[in-house]
């Protein structure tokens, strides 16, 4: 999924296939820019956060080219910019930066919500690359946390991944972008009608994770996402991702275009 081939100083190519709804997954094309910019930084340096905007839907027929800039490199963090380019253009502009090995105090101040575990739950994938159960709204206690709109599915890539950290973090990253333009929709007062005449228009418009704690995308990872604003058309969604022991190992926030294609 996130092979990529050299084609030149710090130039990366990668390829994606077409997807239920046609085109590449912002998902992937997202890995694949985190897994060329990794490419040009010491192994002992692991991403800690990243930042997308995504320009133009991708194109799933032809190849994806990966620019890689090192804009920083020093003793304990490096940045990286990446844009992904198809013969149309520019399709998606990421920055990363890294960190080496840091010892310090770890602090928990967000709690994993009590839900059923994914062996009680329905499988709702769309790929066969990894699994995924949503939580169904009414095993959802109020905590009082922000928000509307929330959705929570307990997910997991198939395949075993082995130890490479940087391997676990691409597939995050991928499947942190699935549930956040759910959280917009179900926040949105007129989601039963979206669901009826079949008007809504979706896209992401950024994404940005934040990597806390090591993490294993081959196993069970509860996402929980919520919508925190609505204005312009434009939904901002929120949430934390956690391990099955409660860590909480990543932070996504992405915000939503989300239209009434009937609206004049």
């Amino acid at each position: 999924m996130f092979d990529l081939v050299s084609h030149g100083p710090d130039t990366f190519v990668g390829e994606g296939p077409r997807y239920p709804w046609g085109g590449l997954y912002g998902g992937q094309v997202v890995a694949q820019a985190l897994r060329a910019a990794s490419s040009t930084v010491d192994d002992e340096l692991l991403v800690h956060s990243l930042r997308a905007y995504f320009i133009r839907r991708g194109d799933h027929t032809e190849p994806v080219r990966y620019e890689v800039d090192r804009i920083r490199n020093g003793r304990s963090f490096v940045t990286r910019r990446v844009v992904a380019r198809q013969a149309i253009g520019a399709i998606l502009n990421l920055e990363a930066s890294f960190q080496r090995e840091e010892h310090s105090l770890d602090l928990r101040p967000i709690a994993m919500p009590i839900v059923p575990g994914p062996e009680d739950l329905v499988e709702e994938a769309w790929s066969k690359h990894f699994a995924r159960r949503f939580v169904p709204s009414a095993d959802v206690a109020p905590d009082g946390r922000d928000g509307m709109g929330r959705v929570m599915a307990w997910m997991r890539v198939h395949e075993p991944l082995g130890e490479s950290q940087l391997m676990h973090r691409c597939w995050l990253a991928y499947l942190s972008d699935d549930l956040s333009t759910d959280a917009v929709v179900e926040a949105h007062p007129q989601r039963e009608q979206f669901e009826r005449d079949g008007s809504r228009y979706t896209a992401s418009l950024d994404h940005a994770v934040w990597f806390h704690r090591p993490v294993r995308a081959d196993v069970w990872h509860l996402h929980d996402i919520s919508c925190h604003a609505f204005a312009g058309g434009r939904g901002l969604s929120m949430g934390y991702v956690f391990g099955a022991d409660g860590a909480h190992v990543a932070t996504i926030a992405q915000e939503v275009l989300l239209r009434d294609r009937t609206a004049r």
